[in-house]
């Protein structure tokens, strides 16, 4: 049986490199089932989630097919969640359990391992109440794979450029 992998995709400019990511992990054997923020979708199409990862991508909270909660049957079946790119706004919702969405749902029920993968201007990353719930969230035991510094696609340069593809493959992998 495969490793499940929940790969979620907040709405970052970095978006894109999921898509990578996604390829990289089922070429290694993973069964990754994305979840996408209504912002991701501005940024990449959930069908190229569905080529990518034979696996149908999860929107949307109040559409699903089965009786089941997905959600719950899903964190029962994955060890791993993994947000690539993980957004400020992604951040401070789970670090104070607000759970308004199919990502944010999904990660409140997880019970494994969580890998977070931030990508976001400088002044973002920097700002007091993202690096408090930063804290919170490593409390938790929740990974931090980067920031790393960086020009990011504003133009700034700093901390906050999203780790690249082949760093973040090996940690997943190594878990």
């Amino acid at each position: 049986m495969k490793n499940t992998i929940v790969l979620g995709v907040t709405g970052s400019i970095a978006a894109y490199k999921a898509a990578d990511l996604t390829s990289q992990l089922v070429k290694k054997g993973k069964d990754v089932v994305v979840i996408m923020t209504a912002a991701a979708q501005k940024l990449v199409c959930p069908q190229t989630f569905l080529t990518l990862s034979r696996n149908p991508v999860i929107t949307d909270l109040w559409s699903m097919p089965d009786w089941q909660p997905g959600h719950i049957e899903l964190a029962d079946r994955a060890k791993l969640l993994v947000i690539v790119p993980c957004s400020a706004n992604f951040i401070g919702k789970y670090a104070n359990g607000i759970a308004d969405d199919a990502l944010t749902t999904y990660a409140i029920s997880h019970t494994g391992k969580v890998m977070i993968v931030p990508a976001m201007n400088p002044k973002m990353w920097k700002h007091p109440a993202v690096q408090q719930n930063v804290k919170i969230l490593k409390s938790r035991g929740v990974e931090f794979i980067g920031p790393v510094s960086g020009r990011v696609a504003c133009g700034d340069d700093g901390e906050g450029r999203m780790e690249e593809v082949p760093a973040i493959l090996s940690k997943i992998l190594r878990y």
